[in-house]
């Protein structure tokens, strides 16, 4: 199918090279030289989740996840994320064979999409959507930074990339899906980059979440407008007894990132659901927690195969039901 474009370079980031390369240092830059006291990259931590937003917004949270990332031994980068072009109910595969950057073009690797592919469990992604699709691309140019960083220059050394979009599933349909990647993602030759944003609030997202009366309800809830399941005595403690709503979305972000920490796929599920928090990459962040989960099921070391947030961000502090906001987090996991 030849190149995938580079669709937003120019509008979402940097189109000029230079520019970018300068930009992503910058961002890398800003982030500690070390982490959970360790050094940076984190040996083992071969999977992140980071977020997909507009680098002028996320990109400064998403360094950290990018810092820790270790490529050393990568042979090839798994990328998951939602669709946001089109409806789509299971999981994707690209049908290009490269996907460009402004820097060069990341080779897809078709061996490992033709062996998912027989698996009966994925269909292809249509060309258009997969073009239009932003969730995948707004990683690749940080993904070429740190190829660049770990393999030098020659971009023939650069493992290939498996672009994945990872759409709508009941519980047992992610896990089934984790179940599938498990052994990719126990294989220590492969990377993975999972893509999500958390909380879009606002009229746009049809998710207002607010205080009133004791209790966070969604303003734009179709139903009863009920009880999001936000503690309210944990919120006036930290917010004060009339709570903006900034901290309300930080409270609900808390609770989503706390149930991805546990490393159970069931309590990050209910969660969401409970929440009914809008982290569009749920399904991708799902998929991948599952499949961790099964290789602690068959044994890991302690604190491996759980994730470790590192950077939460909001793209504005929200105060009025007429603004809105995208959160940011990143994390990582050590196999």
């Amino acid at each position: 199918m030849g190149t995938r474009e580079a669709s937003h370079a120019g509008s979402w980031y940097e189109g000029d090279p230079s520019k970018l390369s300068r930009q992503l240092d910058e961002f890398l830059a800003r982030v500690p030289e070390t982490l959970d006291n360790s050094s940076l990259p984190i040996p083992g931590a071969r999977v992140i989740i980071a977020p997909h937003a507009g680098y002028s917004y996320s990109g400064p949270c998403a360094a950290w996840a990018y810092k820790a990332l270790d490529l050393s031994a990568a042979k090839r980068v798994f990328v998951l994320g939602p669709s946001h072009t089109y409806f789509l109910r299971g999981c994707a595969l690209t049908t290009f064979d490269k996907y460009e950057t402004p820097f060069g073009d990341l080779i897809v690797d078709k061996s490992t999409t033709n062996e998912l592919k027989q698996t009966g469990r994925f269909s292809n992604m249509p060309p258009q959507r997969d073009v239009d699709e932003h969730s995948l691309e707004m990683h690749l140019p940080y993904l070429w930074k740190r190829l660049e960083q770990t393999f030098g220059d020659d971009a023939s050394k650069f493992p290939p990339i498996v672009p994945i979009l990872v759409g709508e599933g009941s519980a047992e349909q992610e896990k089934s899906v984790g179940q599938m990647l498990a052994p990719y993602l126990k294989d220590p030759q492969n990377a993975f980059i999972v893509s999500s944003d958390f909380c879009h609030w606002g009229s746009r997202f049809s998710y207002r979440p607010q205080y009133t009366n004791g209790a966070v309800r969604n303003l734009d809830s179709r139903g009863s407008g009920g009880d999001l399941g936000v503690n309210p005595e944990v919120l006036e403690k930290e917010a004060g007894a009339q709570p903006p709503i900034h901290e309300v979305i930080r409270v609900l972000d808390e609770m989503a990132m706390d149930a991805v920490k546990t490393g159970d796929h069931s309590t990050f599920y209910k969660t969401v659901q409970e929440t009914e928090n809008t982290v569009c990459g749920r399904h991708p962040i799902g998929v991948v927690v599952a499949g961790l989960g099964v290789l602690a099921s068959e044994g890991l070391e302690s604190g491996k195969g759980k994730f470790n947030f590192v950077q939460y961000q909001r793209s504005n502090l929200v105060k009025r039901t007429s603004d809105f906001s995208v959160s940011y987090a990143s994390a990582y996991a050590i196999i």
